[in-house]
């Protein structure tokens, strides 16, 4: 052993020094995949910056140093980063001009606090027996999914259900502009009469609609790319669980990056946001 440390330049004290560091690195990386391993079970296409917040907690409490780059490179060298999926869209608004259309008013809106302004709007679900479509309502400031309905059709009636659950979380005096494009699912009188009833105001994309409602197109995606929304299911009753798994998942489980790391559920109902 002597010759080959002497060989490499190096003493046999300084040889078994740093065999023992490159172990300790094992440990610290086998310990980091087996947490990232645990998250992902939960939530498999969740970002390397979002899992390195979960899980940093627990590293420092073992005593593992490891920057958000390297988690990157053992992430990478493990197999586990997550792959972009292309996904098919069809189309989900459609325009009736018989129909009110509203004014932009959140344009230059400076929020405060929750419930001032929600935005709205449908997304598709595959599955092997027919196409269903999600609603959502989401509160723009804290970025949590406060109303959602997975319905068989782009009738009005499943829109309806979804707004339904987000009227129900209001508290009194709470009145948010309600955003969304121009579909005639939003548009309808029906649920337009049900939105001003509870005292909604309404407001509506004008030219650039997904510019325009960039929140409720980014939550869409999410959804899809992180909590496999846009798998083709087998059966409606597997899209309903996976939708009311990933929603939750989403609301009181993700870290958001707009909101300093804290889940939308913690910041919406204000329990213990940083």
């Amino acid at each position: 052993m002597t010759g080959v440390c002497e060989l490499a330049g190096m003493t046999p004290q300084n040889y078994y020094a740093r065999r023992r560091a490159w172990r300790r690195q094992e440990v610290d990386v086998q310990l980091m995949l087996e947490l990232a391993r645990a998250e992902r079970v939960q939530q498999p296409r969740l970002g390397v910056r979002k899992l390195y917040h979960l899980i940093g907690v627990e590293l420092k409490a073992a005593g593992v140093k490891m920057g958000r780059d390297r988690l990157f490179e053992e992430l990478k060298k493990a197999g586990l980063l997550v792959e972009r999926k292309p996904s098919e869209w069809p189309k989900t608004t459609n325009f009736n001009p018989a129909l009110p259309v509203f004014k932009n008013l959140i344009k230059r809106c400076q929020l405060t606090g929750r419930n001032q302004v929600w935005v709205a709007d449908i997304t598709y679900i595959r599955t092997q027996e027919a196409f269903m479509y999600l609603g959502l309502i989401t509160d723009k400031w804290s970025r949590k999914i406060v109303g959602f309905h997975l319905g068989e059709t782009l009738e009005t009636g499943s829109v309806l259900k979804a707004l339904a659950m987000a009227l129900r979380g209001l508290r009194q005096r709470e009145r948010p502009i309600h955003h969304s494009d121009r579909g005639c699912q939003y548009a309808s009188h029906t649920y337009v009469n049900m939105a001003q009833q509870a005292g909604l105001t309404m407001s509506m994309t004008e030219k650039n609609h997904s510019a325009e409602n960039a929140l409720a197109e980014r939550i869409n995606g999410i959804l899809k790319q992180e909590y496999w929304l846009d798998a083709n299911f087998e059966f409606k009753g597997q899209a309903r669980k996976a939708t009311v798994e990933g929603i939750n998942l989403y609301n009181y489980r993700r870290p958001h990056t707009a909101l300093r790391f804290n889940t939308p559920g913690m910041v919406h109902d204000n329990r213990n946001a940083n």
